[in-house]
């Protein structure tokens, strides 16, 4: 997945993702719209093959890259701890 920056305000960011489905994003943004300082989280796909989706964060306080990389730090601990307990259970 990679993510470029394409517009970003005070409170706001437009993100582009490419190589990414639904798989990894909807953990992502259920995540953010669990962040208390987070206002409001779009995903927006357009057309299927021409457009590149776009993810939009706004903040009610803070700064929105940083409720990104909050998101993101927490479901990579959370994936990172299923993976132990999955090891652990071999």
């Amino acid at each position: 997945m990679q993510l470029q920056l394409l517009d970003k305000d005070k409170d706001s960011i437009h993100v582009q993702v490419r190589d990414a489905d639904m798989t990894l994003l909807q953990p992502l943004i259920s995540e953010l719209l669990a962040d208390e300082g987070v206002e409001e989280v779009k995903y927006t796909t357009g057309h299927p093959t021409l457009d590149i989706p776009v993810l939009y964060i706004k903040v009610k306080s803070g700064k929105p890259q940083t409720a990104l990389k909050r998101a993101a730090k927490t479901l990579s601990n959370e994936f990172k701890e299923a993976r132990e307990k999955l090891e652990k259970s071999k």
